[in-house]
């Protein structure tokens, strides 16, 4: 594990940054695209994976400032971080088809697009899901998995609030799991959403009945899991622009690139390649906050443990694949201090 340059980030309480309130920018961000962002729980450390083949860990300050406080290589372009739940371990996965701990942990025979880790009553589970069709649950004590299940495509992303997991893949198919029986689907469906799924996120714990999915196409999905809640399914547009300041109908459209529902509250937040993020209550169907735009994608978000820090990365997101990966495309960090007005909930008008 190597340390980098230990500069830190000016804080929310500085005099230069005070004065308007502005997000903060963290110092030492990776040089290449970042890809995923996860808080510890227990503390306010935040691990970054980045194109640039890193994962690095970051302290951050009561105050908003941050300091880099140690990093290690993947072999490859890193597309997944996640903490354990005691906070003192940080996973990743990669382009290489390693999941790695510092040191390797896991492996598959394509690349792992998301790591998680699932707190079982019983013991604490590393799940990995990848390109070669596979989700794969990791024990740390042994060097094989302890099972492997059969995905109908490729992974592309999914979530877990004990002890419920959910699963997009290639061709729209979405994979619903009951961890008490973590191998085989509590329910399969394809995406309530016409075009690929970009991201999957769950409810918060308290809540722990649904989930959300976002796609190529400027649009998210809510979803519950259980038919009888099927009245309360809804979808909405975001991240669209329209075409020209006259015509609604023609819309340009970018892809949602991360989902992330505040711990506390239950209100979520989207991010997209237009550079914009939007904080939306679910249950009243309304828009809290709307972000500055930003001069590059969000390429992904996380709130801190209790809510009061919002991490987002400007970054290329590769939603246009290789050609659109043009040089002058920002590799930033920022913190974002929550306000309460941003993230609760209002009463649902009638």
């Amino acid at each position: 594990m190597a340390f980098f340059n230990s500069s830190t980030s000016t804080g929310l309480n500085s005099g230069a940054a005070a004065a308007a309130e502005k997000d903060v920018e963290m110092s030492d961000p990776p040089t290449d695209s970042i890809s995923s962002l996860a808080f510890s729980g227990q503390a306010d450390y935040l691990a970054v994976g980045s194109w640039d083949n890193s994962v690095r860990i970051y302290e951050v300050g009561a105050g908003g400032q941050s300091q880099g406080k140690a990093m290690y290589q993947h072999e490859g372009p890193v597309l997944s971080v996640c903490w354990n739940k005691e906070g003192n371990k940080v996973f990743s996965g990669g382009a290489d088809n390693a999941g790695r701990m510092r040191t390797q942990v896991a492996q598959h025979d394509a690349p792992i697009k998301v790591v998680k880790w699932v707190d079982t009553p019983q013991a604490g589970i590393l799940a990995t899901g990848s390109w070669d069709k596979t989700i794969k649950y990791w024990d740390l004590r042994a060097a094989a998995p302890v099972a492997t299940v059969q995905l109908p495509e490729r992974c592309y992303s999914f979530d877990i609030q004990y002890p419920l997991m959910v699963v997009g893949t290639a061709e729209r198919h979405m994979q619903i799991f009951n961890l008490t029986n973590p191998t085989t689907p509590y329910k399969t469906m394809l995406s309530p959403l016409k075009w690929q799924t970009r991201v999957v996120s769950c409810f918060t714990a308290s809540t722990n009945s649904g989930f959300a999915v976002g796609s190529v196409e400027g649009r998210v999905a809510i979803q519950y899991v259980e038919d009888k809640d099927s009245g309360n399914n809804f979808s909405f547009k975001c991240h669209r622009r329209d075409s020209t300041p006259t015509t609604k109908d023609a819309a340009v459209v970018f892809a949602v690139n991360d989902i992330s529902f505040h711990p506390v509250h239950g209100t979520f937040s989207t991010c997209g390649a237009d550079g914009s993020i939007h904080f939306w209550d679910k249950d009243a169907r309304n828009r809290l906050k709307t972000f500055d735009p930003a001069p590059g994608p969000i390429s992904t978000t996380a709130f801190n443990r209790n809510g009061t820090i919002f991490a987002y990365a400007v970054s290329y997101d590769w939603s246009k694949g290789h050609s659109g990966c043009t040089p002058g495309h920002p590799n930033k960090l920022f913190l974002h201090a929550c306000k309460d007005d941003e993230v609760k909930k209002r009463p649902r008008k009638v």
